[in-house]
């Protein structure tokens, strides 16, 4: 049974379940809604996606886009199977032969969980048109995710939600789910800015320092050993990973899974604002009920610099341009939505839900002609 409601007036417009018998490679794409533009979002490759959890996020890959004011409609991809197999060039080719009548008309790929630039440079190849995907090597005229867009996004709206809670930025804590690509560098930007990140977890552990922790001793530890525990300090503790959620923090960012925190976990929760860096990291009756208490920075608009840089490579814009374009749409909104969310006493997932909505259902009548 699907978890998310399929017959509604925005979508999904398209699901398409694929196989390729030759390599073994299982995929899904869902078309939630391309009435602002084809669908944009990113190809996950991990061992337990399911189609509903790709539904899920191509609906919030519709919301975001609209949110962050792009030509682009919303949609996601996922690949099922381990991630370090030999063959992978094999089977992201292989999906690419197999979604290659929806691409780049209905579908445009993009980097995510276990993708990024070559696998977009392989889908490019492999369907023959860079318009294929984004996040591409810079060789085939990409914007790579691996430059930080989606870390700068997140490191943006922290400092954003900071100003909002009038906490100044050298005051600051934050504690930090997932040290891949956006982890890594939503620390490196927060550091920079003198803002102390004191935890970090990956899925071998947590590494907690109240005294801050070194951002480039820590990316030498996972380097050489291939986990974040693996950092040695004086005052450095190792937890288990579920532990980074309930430290006393006044940022609490989650950058890896979907709802990591959930009823179960909501009432250990003691950071004082929540900037959501993964997609759907919270249940959204928990968010709910946390935005209660403390300050929810949504996912929609949180880490839209990673699908604003796919914009900027898909319109030809380089990569200082791309940067100073992630600033002008994420500190914006992430302003209107704090303010306008106390304003009329709501929480920011409906007023960025509000904002979204408007949008693709102007697009629609305009589309449909009324």
């Amino acid at each position: 049974m699907h978890m998310y409601n399929l017959n509604d007036k925005y979508g999904p417009e398209m699901i398409l379940e694929t196989y390729d018998q030759k390599t073994g490679m299982k995929g899904v794409v869902v078309v939630d809604n391309t009435a602002l533009g084809p669908g944009k979002g990113g190809i996950r490759y991990v061992t337990d996606i399911t189609t509903d959890e790709v539904l899920g996020l191509a609906r919030a890959m519709t919301w975001k886009n609209a949110l962050a004011g792009l030509p682009f409609g919303g949609a996601k991809a996922g690949i099922v199977g381990d991630p370090k197999v030999k063959n992978k060039e094999e089977i992201i080719r292989a999906f690419a032969r197999k979604i290659k009548d929806i691409v780049p008309g209905k579908y445009i790929a993009g980097p995510d969980m276990n993708t990024g630039k070559h696998e977009m440079g392989w889908i490019a190849d492999e369907i023959g048109t860079r318009q294929a995907s984004t996040g591409k090597p810079a060789s085939m005229g990409g914007l790579p995710h691996e430059l930080g867009s989606t870390g700068y996004g997140v490191y943006l709206a922290t400092l954003v939600t900071l100003d909002f809670m009038g906490i100044g930025y050298d005051k600051a804590t934050v504690a930090i789910e997932g040290f891949g690509n956006v982890g890594t560098f939503a620390m490196k930007f927060l550091s920079e800015k003198g803002v102390k990140v004191v935890a970090v977890s990956d899925s071998r552990g947590t590494i907690y320092d109240t005294n801050g922790i070194e951002y480039d001793k820590l990316m030498r530890a996972k380097a050489t050993r291939g986990m974040v525990i693996a950092c040695e300090g004086p005052s450095c503790r190792k937890m288990q990973p579920h532990d980074l959620f309930s430290l006393p923090v006044t940022v609490l960012i989650p950058g890896a899974r979907p709802n990591v925190i959930n009823a179960r976990n909501e009432g250990t929760i003691r950071a004082k604002a929540i900037v959501e860096a993964a997609n759907i990291p919270i249940d959204i009756e928990t968010e709910a009920k946390l935005a209660k208490r403390l300050v929810v920075m949504p996912d929609i608009i949180a880490n839209a610099g990673g699908v604003i840089s796919s914009y900027a490579e898909y319109a030809g814009i380089g990569e200082r341009e791309m940067f100073r374009l992630i600033e002008s749409k994420i500190v914006p909104n992430a302003k209107k939505v704090l303010e306008l969310a106390r304003e009329e006493k709501r929480t920011t997932r409906e007023v960025s839900l509000q904002i979204a909505r408007g949008r693709v259902e102007k697009a629609m009548q305009t589309r449909n002609g009324k």
